[in-house]
């Protein structure tokens, strides 16, 4: 297929994708019941004309008074952006419910691991560990937003109902991050983790593999983001890392079973960029698309980088309702 050839059908597919029938969702309401429980609590309030306006970008001066209205507590900072971008966003949120320590103390370690971090790297790992973001379903995926682009009033409304709803979230967050710690890597490792991590923030796309439009292996890709083995699949195969001739397979239950049963690992005994596999299958049963639905790149033996709910985050092994989802693990390096 030629590039313009190829370009045309993406835009077709854009162009199909936001052309959407009457009565389904828009950047304005997708969350009605989001904006109507910010607008009521004083955070967000409707605008001059009595209405909500969730397709509207977020402005700083909007941002700094709703939070301050979240916490009640004067505005750590205050900003007359007219626009703000979603880890701008995020940033904001996380230094308001104080733990921006715990955002620093991820950036550093991230660092000092040889990662290259991207600068958002810590603040965007606490904002998804607190649930600030949300994924769209798969015939709504043209609302996604890239972590650079101005967050809309409708997404600002998911995050501060979300942090409003889960007051115990903030301590959870620190708790959990504050234990965050990486090894010294290997060069085949920290090539392909470097890889992973530059990824963070971005949103959840069923079949993604690349940052933007284009065709994957499933067909057209209408908007940059990743599913789970997409990522993976970004990481180690369309990266041409010397790793990724080791996999063959697209699906999560694919890449798992490309391995015979004596090459799987427990979890105890995951290693930096070990593959990760979930769902409800157990370390000895057969790997089928029902029963491994999730993987992940392990950080080390107790964290993860993977794409899901929250787009690509970072996610403890650790938890419980986790390590009874795990049914195995890969080593491809």
């Amino acid at each position: 297929m030629t590039m313009r050839r190829l370009s045309l059908l993406i835009t077709a597919v854009v162009a199909l994708t936001i052309a959407a029938p009457a009565g389904a969702a828009t950047r304005a309401n997708w969350n009605l019941d989001q904006q109507e429980d910010v607008a009521a609590a004083g955070l967000l309030p409707r605008l001059s004309d009595g209405r909500f306006h969730g397709e509207r970008p977020l402005t700083g001066p909007q941002l700094t008074a709703a939070l301050s209205a979240l916490t009640q507590t004067p505005p750590v900072a205050t900003s007359s952006a007219a626009t703000v971008s979603v880890t701008a966003f995020d940033a904001r949120v996380v230094q308001q419910l104080g733990l921006s320590d715990v955002a620093a103390h991820v950036q550093s370690e991230a660092r000092a691991a040889g990662l290259h971090p991207p600068r958002h790297f810590g603040t965007e790992v606490v904002a998804r560990q607190l649930g600030l973001r949300t994924n769209h379903p798969f015939a709504d995926e043209a609302l996604e937003l890239y972590p650079w682009e101005p967050i809309t009033r409708a997404e600002a409304a998911h995050s501060l109902s979300t942090a409003m709803d889960n007051p115990w979230a903030v301590e959870n967050a620190r708790a959990t991050l504050s234990a965050f710690t990486l090894p010294r890597y290997g060069a085949q490792a920290r090539h392909a983790l470097r890889t992973a991590v530059s990824k963070i923030g971005m949103p959840y796309i069923w079949g993604g593999e690349t940052d933007r439009a284009s065709i994957h292996y499933y067909g057209p890709q209408v908007h940059g983001g990743y599913d789970c083995s997409g990522f993976v699949w970004r990481t180690f195969k369309i990266a041409a890392h010397p790793a990724g001739t080791r996999i063959h397979g697209r699906t999560a239950a694919q890449m798992a079973g490309e391995i015979r049963k004596g090459a799987r690992l427990h979890l105890d005994e995951v290693r930096p960029g070990d593959l990760v596999f979930f769902g409800r299958a157990n370390f000895n049963s057969k790997a089928t698309e029902a029963g491994v639905d999730h993987v992940g790149i392990a950080l080390s033996a107790h964290w993860m980088i993977h794409a899901s709910a929250q787009g690509v985050y970072v996610s403890s092994l650790d938890e419980g309702w986790r390590q009874d989802r795990f049914a195995w693990a890969r080593r491809i390096l």
